[in-house]
């Protein structure tokens, strides 16, 4: 657990010293303001629908830009064999920037409290679904930011990362969107594979056990694939 603090802390403050952090948290905030405040505004609703009801596509460009450089750079420039030389396991890194880039996430959304509030002043709000969409960006946050590392130890170019990163990111977001293209004894699967569904149950307010386990699977699918990557690498 020290290690892979020490690579968190390494890594969360490696963060904010590069313009990018700043210029990716910006962008999130005014596409999302954009999204909270065009509901609130244009129809009158006290409510959040709007923000979460996109959120899962603006995570599926924003996190894997947070993530692109956390592997691929260190292969790049040879620090990662550097890495290996000292007292850390595979495990210790992988988890140590997993927790980083959730970590910058949740920092991320923090701003994003500013939507609930202000309507909590304004309008009668259901706090029952801010709660449960909260948890919920967290958790999608948290797989999302699995895959974007995972796309990052595939190849040394930060932009390819990216790419691979978006496009599963994508693709889990858009598949229960697809489902009249699949054959019908599939159907039940790949609605279970859809990241925005499980998300949507939890911006409704319902806490299922079915949707954070999905969260957790996706994470710990990447992250394993992310260490037999790293692996076949040594």
């Amino acid at each position: 657990m020290h290690r892979i603090l020490q690579i968190f802390k390494k890594e969360f403050k490696s963060y904010f010293i590069s313009p990018v952090a700043y210029i990716v948290i910006s962008i999130f905030l005014l596409v999302t303001g954009w999204f909270f405040f065009s509901s609130f505004f244009l129809y009158n609703q006290a409510s959040l629908r709007g923000f979460f009801s996109l959120l899962p596509f603006t995570f599926s460009f924003v996190i894997p830009a947070v993530t692109m450089r956390l592997i691929s750079e260190e292969l790049n420039v040879g620090s990662y064999e550097t890495l290996l030389t000292l007292p850390v396991l595979t495990l210790d890194v992988v988890l140590g920037k997993f927790f980083a880039a959730v970590g910058f996430v949740a920092v991320m959304l923090v701003p994003t409290l500013f939507y609930s509030v202000s309507i909590s002043f304004l309008g009668d709000l259901d706090w029952g679904p801010v709660v449960g969409g909260t948890l919920g960006a967290l958790l999608m946050g948290a797989a999302f930011s699995a895959v974007g590392i995972f796309a990052s130890s595939l190849t040394r170019n930060q932009i390819i990362a990216y790419i691979v990163g978006l496009a599963i990111c994508f693709a889990l977001t858009l598949i229960d969107k697809m489902l009249f293209f699949l054959p019908s004894r599939a159907l039940a699967f790949f609605q279970y594979m859809g990241a925005d569904a499980h998300f949507q149950n939890f911006a409704k307010g319902v806490l299922d056990s079915r949707d954070i386990l999905y969260f957790l699977s996706v994470c710990f699918i990447a992250l394993y694939g992310t260490s037999l990557t790293l692996q076949e690498r040594d």
